[in-house]
């Protein structure tokens, strides 16, 4: 399949994305960058995502003061909660809401997010459940509070796919563990990958998130 690839604004959100250059509707899939990132920071991705959805990768709105951009504004004293989380859920909700791209089916969303990103894939799912078909958490953690919405959420049979290493040394590999703990409880069907490294995607997590969304 060949795609149109192209960065515009949207909903104010600066966003890439990866256009099938055929007609029709095609599912969506939004990457969802960590602290520091960008709109392209995701991109290293692509080729192994569903040849049959077309990507967007919103940019953070929050700069960063250690460059790059972010989902929430800085406060590196706590882990961020789900109201850390409220102007970027509002502005995903808003950008999967636009009527502009015509070839785009905005009814169910994939989510892959990185770190900061996988938190706001994992808040905007809590909030709006009925938007999401399935979630790649990479090296990403719970928003420090959700105890008290998750269990309200219909997160029932949800495909969320975790990745996490044991030696990361930003975000504990005990958050991804507490993550798979909870959201299953909440009904979710969780897959888990870890590994022996960093705060990074191992070989074999990154092969098995392609066989995630292969099997969906």
């Amino acid at each position: 399949m060949k795609f149109d690839y192209r960065t515009e604004t949207i909903s104010d959100l600066i966003v890439r994305l990866r256009i099938p250059d055929q007609e029709g509707k095609y599912p969506v899939l939004l990457l969802l960058h960590g602290w520091t990132g960008d709109e392209n920071s995701m991109w290293i991705f692509e080729s192994r995502l569903p040849q049959d959805n077309m990507i967007l990768a919103p940019r953070g709105i929050y700069p960063s003061p250690l460059g790059g951009y972010g989902w929430r504004k800085s406060d590196r004293d706590r882990w961020p909660n789900m109201d850390d989380f409220t102007h970027a859920i509002n502005s995903i909700n808003e950008l999967i809401s636009k009527k502009d791209l015509v070839q785009a089916d905005f009814s169910r969303i994939n989510l892959v997010g990185f770190s900061q990103g996988a938190a706001l894939a994992y808040a905007f799912s809590i909030e709006y459940p009925n938007r999401v078909s399935a979630i790649a958490a990479l090296s990403g953690f719970l928003p420090s509070d959700v105890e008290s919405t998750i269990e309200n959420s219909n997160l029932n049979g949800l495909p969320i796919y975790i990745t996490h290493g044991s030696q990361d040394e930003l975000v504990p590999v005990d958050r991804a563990r507490y993550a798979v703990e909870a959201l299953t409880q909440a009904g979710a069907k969780v897959s888990y990958c870890e590994e022996e490294v960093g705060h990074k995607l191992s070989a074999t997590c990154f092969n098995g998130m392609e066989s995630f969304f292969n099997s969906l």
